[in-house]
């Protein structure tokens, strides 16, 4: 009976392994797959220079590539909500679209996209590429924000990026009510970067 009871157990946990296995290699063959088709829909877009949803029921699509030192190009979705920032990061509506003057928004996840920003420091160029043009800002401040009390306020009087994601970076539990801000204003002489920094003209 004990000898049974032991091979009836080491069979669940196996097909439990199994399982999770399976459902491990679902999750990532899903994820490698979204990429594929995003960077599908990207190229479709700037070819065309018209929207192209990544797939037929998507309700949102790409409208910009961001890239970070010393990483691979992201695809930036339309819209920052949950259902975008699985895929990808995300442009908040309220900011301008990429690719125009003012002040462009853009939010991912701490744990995906966006655990790179814990890296960037001061100095460090930024590239957004839409409209079929490539944007370089450099980074001129980065910042906790605690969203109980502090509002992100947008200025579009000058050309400037700003990335959002939660933090810490290494909290258990995701949400909360800190967030990581990384600020870079458009990159055009060393002179302008100067005047505004002097001004204080950035404050976040």
């Amino acid at each position: 009976m004990k000898y049974k009871f032991f091979k009836y157990l080491g069979l669940i946990l196996l097909l439990g392994s199994g399982w999770h296995t399976l459902h491990a290699g679902y999750i990532y063959g899903k994820a490698t797959l979204a990429q594929f088709l995003l960077e599908q829909a990207w190229q479709n877009s700037e070819q065309g220079k018209q929207v192209q949803k990544p797939w037929q029921w998507a309700d949102t699509w790409p409208i910009a590539r961001l890239y970070l030192p010393h990483q691979k190009p992201m695809i930036v979705l339309s819209g920052a909500t949950g259902r975008e920032l699985a895929f990808a990061p995300g442009h908040l509506s309220a900011s301008v679209l990429p690719g125009n003057p003012g002040t462009v928004v853009i939010s991912g996840h701490r744990d995906t996209h966006f655990s790179p920003l814990a890296e960037l420091t001061t100095g460090d160029v930024l590239t957004l590429e839409a409209r079929q043009q490539k944007i370089h800002y450099q980074v001129i401040k980065t910042k906790i924000a605690d969203t109980r009390t502090e509002k992100l306020v947008l200025d579009n009087s000058f050309n400037q990026l700003i990335l959002v994601t939660c933090y810490p970076f290494d909290a258990v539990e995701a949400g909360g009510p800190y967030r990581y801000i990384v600020q870079a204003i458009q990159k055009k002489t060393k002179q302008q970067l100067k005047t505004l920094t002097n001004a204080q003209h950035f404050t976040i």
